[in-house]
C-alpha cells in the first residue's frame, strides 16, 4: 500500500459536479478562509471507507497523503491516522500526536480540525497532562486553524466530564475576531452545558455581555427558550 493507492481509490469515487459546491461551501475564494483549498468531490462516507481499507498504510505515506493539495486527500490521510492511534501503541500514538501538531499547516479547513484532533491530540493531552500547555500557545497563534485546533481539542476533556480547559481556553478566546473562533468556543461551551449546565450558566453570568453574538447563541442553544432569551438580553 502506498500513498499513490489511496489516491487512485479517491480518484475512483470523485464526482466532479460536487466540486464547485465544495469549494463554495468551505469557502476556497481569494481572501476566504479556505482560499486556494483544491477538491475532487469525494463524500465523507466515502472517504472513510477508503481510510479503512488502508488502515496499514506506513507512516511515510500518510504523511505524504497529509500534504498533498487535495482537500479529500489530506482528510483521509487524518482518518488513517485516528485509526491507527485509537489501535496503537503508546509509542504508535505518541508518534501520531508529534506528527500532527508538528504538521499541522495541512491541517487548514475545519472539517479537517474537527473531525480529527479530538481523537488524536484531545485524547493525548488527556492521558498526558503535561501536554496541555501547549493550547493555550495554539489559542495566541496568529493561525485560526491553530486556535481552532486549541478549543476542539478539549472535546475529548468535556466528554470525560473535564471542563477547566474548556472555559479558560473560552475565556482566552472570548475577544477572537475571527467568526470560525466563535462558533467553535459556543460549540464547546454547549457541550460542556449538555453534560453540566452549571458550568454554562456559571459562565455566562460572567461573560456573557462580552460574548460575540454568534458566540452567544452556539452556547445557548439547548437552552429553554426563556433562559435564551435572557442571555441574548442581559
Amino acid at each position: 500500500m502506498r500513498a499513490q493507492d489511496v489516491k487512485v481509490a479517491l480518484a475512483k469515487k470523485a464526482n466532479p459536479q460536487k466540486v464547485s459546491i465544495l469549494q463554495r461551501f468551505f469557502k476556497t475564494a481569494k481572501g476566504e478562509y479556505g482560499e486556494g483549498d483544491r477538491f475532487l468531490g469525494v463524500v465523507v462516507p466515502e472517504q472513510r471507507k477508503i481510510a479503512k481499507q488502508f488502515r496499514t498504510l506506513s507512516f511515510a505515506d500518510v504523511v505524504s497523503l497529509l500534504k498533498s493539495p487535495m482537500h479529500e486527500h489530506r482528510m483521509t490521510a487524518l482518518l488513517i491516522w485516528c485509526d491507527q492511534f485509537l489501535h496503537g501503541d503508546e509509542a504508535m500514538q505518541g508518534k501520531i500526536y508529534t506528527a500532527y501538531l508538528k504538521l499541522r499547516e495541512f491541517i487548514n479547513n475545519w472539517d479537517l480540525v474537527d473531525v480529527t484532533c479530538p481523537i488524536i491530540v484531545g485524547r493525548y493531552m488527556f492521558q498526558h497532562r503535561n501536554q496541555r500547555k501547549r493550547l493555550y500557545a495554539l489559542a495566541s497563534a496568529k493561525s485560526v486553524w491553530d486556535r481552532r485546533i486549541a478549543i476542539l481539542v478539549t472535546y475529548y476533556f468535556i466528554r470525560q466530564g473535564d471542563y477547566k480547559d474548556t472555559i479558560r481556553l473560552s475565556k482566552k478566546l472570548i475577544a477572537d475576531k475571527q467568526d470560525l473562533i466563535h462558533k467553535a468556543v459556543g460549540w464547546m461551551l454547549r457541550e460542556a452545558g449538555n453534560r453540566d449546565v452549571r458550568v454554562l450558566r456559571s459562565f455566562l453570568s460572567r461573560y456573557a455581555k462580552a460574548m460575540p453574538r454568534t458566540m452567544l447563541r452556539y452556547a445557548i442553544e439547548k437552552l429553554p427558550l426563556a433562559e435564551r432569551t435572557k442571555w441574548m438580553y442581559v
